[in-house]
């Protein structure tokens, strides 16, 4: 198979235009599209390899944390039923808001993000409680030390960024890392109310 041909232009704007052909392989551009990829971003493939990886592994932390926060509202009951149904349908959205753009990004550093449940359950690190019934204290309580660990995951991820210098990522997780602090607060005064 013959390598692609492009036209290229040698004449100058005001003289007659002569074109040659310019024999060229799609490996030839190979090192130019590497140094193009590096410079629009100034991270480096391993950079982006490292953030991407340590985002797909937060974005399966984001997915099993909303599945569990819905879990819990869907199965809340007691006499703060309405108070907890309506904090934890507000914290179950949060959390899924921010998927999409994590993911996005994942995708704009060049890389692929999750495919599937599986591929989720391969990479969470927060647990999955299946459990027929749950009192309402201990629903918050762990759903209080799950959104911690997020915030820590959320660090390391940071941490990351920082060492590839990728500001745009960084700034994204700075935001992440606020609302689920937000969330540990919320889950730690309603717990303190109730023991």
């Amino acid at each position: 198979m013959q390598g692609l041909r492009f036209l290229r232009c040698d004449a100058a704007p005001s003289s007659k235009t002569t074109e040659k052909e310019l024999p060229m392989s799609i490996a030839d551009t190979k090192p130019r599209r590497e140094a193009a990829a590096q410079s629009e971003t100034g991270i480096t493939s391993a950079g982006k390899i490292a953030i991407a990886d340590s985002l797909n592994a937060v974005i399966a932390d984001f997915f099993a944390l909303y599945v569990k926060t819905k879990n819990f509202h869907w199965h809340m009951t007691g006499p703060q039923f309405r108070d907890y149904h309506l904090l934890l349908d507000d914290q179950g959205g949060q959390v899924m808001a921010t998927i999409d753009p994590a993911a996005e990004r994942v995708r704009k550093l060049g890389q692929s993000t999750l495919r599937s449940i599986g591929h989720i359950s391969r990479l969470q690190r927060i647990a999955d409680n299946d459990a027929e019934m749950v009192a309402a204290i201990y629903m918050l309580v762990e759903l209080r030390d799950d959104n911690s660990l997020l915030v820590n995951a959320l660090r390391d991820v940071h941490n990351v960024c920082d060492r590839h210098n990728d500001v745009a990522t960084a700034s994204l997780v700075e935001d992440w890392i606020d609302e689920a602090e937000g969330r540990v607060w919320f889950l730690t005064e309603t717990i303190g109310g109730i023991q």
